[in-house]
């Protein structure tokens, strides 16, 4: 849960509030120095009561509470908490880096990811978006956001190995995120697929950390598939280099935990077709916003009538 501002400048007028304070004692003593002027004020301190000048402070804080729901309402302050929504948009992000050719799951990693996919995307709702893209050293959009999964499926045929080297998740992230900004009515998901061998570093670094943060402030959950495992032929080079295949799970696991998605490991076919079916029937959440504004109004001209309803009643000035 957290809060975001469409018109985040106007926070400023906050600054606004330190000011009112000054000015309210300021303007109170500068009353109560001509008040003491009056021959008479003790005949006026009987009738109000000891209360010919007061500090005011129930005064005060209700104008604050009135200047700050202001600046929430013109800010367009919303609250965002994470829902469950059946219309959810999806860009699958396939990694298509030369490690995804290793054997270790049958036939290899890539050609059991595209025909896992295929599977998962023909469960999903007809409602249901899809994008596609596949990522190596640079990233390559092969389906911006469709509701045709006869397109979905023809573009994950296209899908092929990259030529150029490298692992560009941070690109993947921001790439997906942006084509699943082309709608803003239904929920946001990627699907990362990925062995996790990032070229970035074994550690989670800070280009994966700028995008995740990229994909949280827009709403976006990421779930990722590791796919592989630490045996088996590489597959880009002949078997007697003796060399095994790769796997890297700590950045997926980082990714899914910081924006809220999930992560699965699969080491075989049937470990990848259940977790891709696992997705696609617990991949239902998104994050839901109430707009802060309209109720920070309301309660703005709430504060303002019990202002002047005390104002007029228990603390009026005696004339």
């Amino acid at each position: 849960m957290y809060i975001t501002f469409e018109n985040p400048l106007y926070l400023w007028l906050l600054f606004s509030v330190p000011l009112f304070i000054v000015s309210h004692f300021y303007f109170l003593k500068k009353s109560k120095s001509k008040a003491l002027k009056f021959a008479n004020v003790e005949t006026l301190r009987r009738i109000s009561g000891d209360r010919l000048i007061t500090k005011n402070v129930i005064h005060l804080l209700l104008r604050l509470l009135v200047i700050f729901c202001l600046v929430v309402a013109v800010a367009g302050t919303k609250l965002w908490y994470m829902g469950e929504s059946n219309e959810v948009n999806y860009v699958v992000a396939l990694d298509a880096s030369a490690s995804m050719t290793a054997e270790d799951i049958k036939p290899s990693r890539f050609l059991a990811a595209q025909d896992n996919i295929n599977q998962f995307v023909t469960g999903l709702k007809s409602r249901t978006k899809l994008g596609l893209v596949t990522f190596s050293g640079v990233t390559e959009i092969l389906l911006p956001l469709s509701d045709s999964k006869i397109a979905f499926k023809l573009a994950m045929e296209r899908a092929t190995i990259a030529s150029t080297g490298g692992t560009d998740m941070p690109g993947a992230i921001i790439t997906s995120t942006n084509m699943l900004l082309t709608d803003t009515k239904n929920g946001k998901a990627i699907i990362l697929i990925s062995d996790g061998v990032n070229t970035l570093g074994a550690h989670v670094s800070d280009p994966v950390i700028a995008a995740v943060e990229y994909a949280k402030l827009n709403q976006v959950i990421i779930y990722t598939v590791g796919i592989g495992s630490n045996s088996g032929p590489v597959g880009y080079l002949p078997e007697y280099y003796n060399i095994s295949a790769s796997y890297n799970e700590d950045t997926l696991v980082y990714i899914a935990n910081e924006t809220g998605g999930l992560y699965l490991r699969a080491e075989s076919t049937n470990q990848l077709a259940n977790a891709l079916a696992f997705l696609g029937k617990n991949s239902t959440k998104q994050y839901l916003d109430f707009d802060l504004s309209f109720a920070a109004l309301l309660l703005a001209v709430c504060f303002l009538f019990i202002e002047w309803g005390l104002a007029n009643t228990l603390y009026r000035r005696v004339l």
